[in-house]
């Protein structure tokens, strides 16, 4: 698809399936990320909007929007949909207490699963559930999945975790920060982390088709590197759990427009 005209107005989808919080909720806060970071890239006031969506479906319909030209995704998402969407990394996101990568930790009932062979018949449930193409060949690239094993997506990883402790044919894969959480749980002795992921994204910002033009994208990559270091963008980060921005590093992806 072609460049949107300089003049028009670009809108950057946030998407964050899995994750709690509403889009009424979290609407002002991506509508001041959208300003601050249009005005640091000197782009015309007003020539970028922002929307939020919690779910994986009604992302994709507003990424599907004639003026959606940006994304703001988890890595999962972006594994999953980001070839068919011709997703461009422009920047990758540091995320307050977890930073620009992180781990994904497949957690299983202590003393059960040991192989990859032994998920024969199980189910993972995830916050990444959504995301196939994720979960197999990155999350759990050091272990061959037996065909038969199931991904869910849930929200609800209290739950899922309960039922990994009560011995259901059930394994749950969390993120960085859920993994910290378990030493917490009162069931924790019930529970092991049997398997770890290779450091990968937590977030990336990209160009959605190519509906950028070069020159406006990297003046707004260039601004996005700098907001992490601008006191007056710290509070419009915070308000999204962002300490700033930075090269992105993505395997399998072309350089940034």
């Amino acid at each position: 698809m072609s460049a949107l005209l300089l003049s028009a107005v670009a809108t950057l989808i946030f998407c964050a399936p899995g994750y709690p919080g509403g889009a009424g909720d979290a609407q002002p806060f991506v509508d001041q990320f959208a300003n601050a970071a249009a005005t640091d890239a000197g782009w015309p006031k007003g020539s970028l909007a922002a929307l939020y969506d919690p779910t994986e479906q009604g992302g994709l319909a507003k990424l599907g929007g004639a003026d959606a030209a940006l994304a703001f995704v988890p890595y999962a998402f972006f594994v999953q949909h980001g070839a068919a969407l011709h997703l461009s990394p422009l920047a990758q996101a540091d995320v307050m207490g977890v930073g620009t990568e992180e781990r994904w930790t497949l957690v299983a009932k202590a003393g059960g699963i040991t192989t990859p062979a032994a998920l024969a018949g199980y189910t993972i449930l995830s916050v990444a559930g959504y995301a196939p193409e994720f979960v197999r060949p990155s999350a759990l690239a050091a272990w061959p999945l037996p065909a038969d094993v199931r991904i869910e997506a849930t929200n609800q990883i209290l739950s899922a975790l309960r039922r990994v402790a009560a011995g259901e044919q059930v394994v749950a894969l969390l993120d960085q920060t859920q993994a910290a959480a378990l030493p917490t749980l009162p069931f924790a002795a019930q529970l092991k982390a049997v398997l770890q992921s290779a450091p990968v994204p937590v977030a990336i910002l990209a160009v959605l088709d190519s509906r950028v033009p070069a020159a406006r994208a990297r003046s707004l990559q260039t601004a996005l590197l700098r907001m992490g270091k601008a006191a007056g963008d710290a509070d419009t980060l915070e308000q999204l759990r962002l300490a700033g921005f930075v090269q992105p590093r993505v395997p399998g992806t072309a350089a940034p427009p």
